[in-house]
């Protein structure tokens, strides 16, 4: 069996008297691209933040590496995240700061790197996402990249730390084609050079079929599907096939995301 690395046990979820999990489960195991998908409202960035403690279960047990993170402490918590980073929907690069600044922030924030040994590390990065023949590049401020760019960054960014796992919240929303599919490999290539475990939230199919080592599908407060990219496609359950067919309409998630 495969070593598992964060673990969902009857977790319970709830938004004031809209319930978004009722004892759901889900296994996520170490150095596989799993790729949570789903309508609209069924909770999917939900459980990016149950991962990292940002939300808490009010019943159930979210477990990374066999620890409750439901039971951490402020400081259990902060070392939690340094072995997780996420890439989030819209890059949430800081404005004010350039390329540079923003692939280092969390080695100078966390780290007793010198300039120099932050500076080689953000190339580095930039580098291995596919931006490091600009040299100019790390002075341009996020206003002036492409939105490809931007999510490149952030994903540069994410891996500064090297972290254990990369959560990618929405990682191809908003961008054409032909960046989905730089982003794709962005992803598959970090889960094979780096071998971290990668999980994706995605609506978009084409993205979780070509990432994914296995996908479940969140629907009705649980995932009545966990399994391979061929298993998905083989499945004769009408809410499964009508989401995969592109038949289940995407919209604003609020708190469901």
């Amino acid at each position: 069996m495969p070593e598992t690395i964060i673990e969902l046990r009857g977790v319970h979820k709830a938004f004031a008297e809209h319930v978004v999990y009722r004892d759901m489960n889900l296994q996520v195991y170490t150095g596989e691209t799993l790729t949570v998908i789903g309508g609209s409202g069924q909770g999917k960035s939900v459980c990016l933040k149950l991962m990292t403690g940002l939300l808490r279960a009010e019943q159930g047990e979210v477990l990374f590496d066999g620890e409750d993170v439901g039971e951490m402490g402020q400081r259990q918590l902060v070392a939690l995240r340094r072995r997780m980073s996420m890439v989030f929907q819209g890059g949430a690069l800081f404005d004010s700061m350039n390329v540079l600044e923003n692939v280092g922030y969390a080695l100078k924030e966390h780290t007793k790197m010198s300039d120099a040994e932050i500076l080689a590390r953000a190339l580095e990065c930039l580098e291995l996402v596919g931006l490091g023949s600009d040299p100019n590049l790390i002075y341009r401020m996020p206003a002036s990249l492409s939105g490809g760019m931007r999510k490149r960054v952030a994903i540069a960014r994410s891996i500064a730390i090297k972290p254990e796992v990369i959560l990618y919240d929405e990682p191809t929303t908003g961008l054409d084609p032909m960046n989905c599919n730089v982003i794709a490999h962005m992803i598959l290539k970090l889960q094979r050079e780096l071998g971290v475990t990668s999980i994706v939230v995605t609506h978009e199919m084409p993205l979780a079929f070509e990432v994914s080592d296995r996908i479940a599908m969140l629907h009705d407060k649980h995932f009545p599907f966990q399994g391979t990219p061929d298993e998905l496609h083989r499945m004769s359950e009408p809410a499964v096939k009508d989401f995969i067919e592109g038949r289940v309409e995407e919209g604003d998630e609020g708190h469901g995301a």
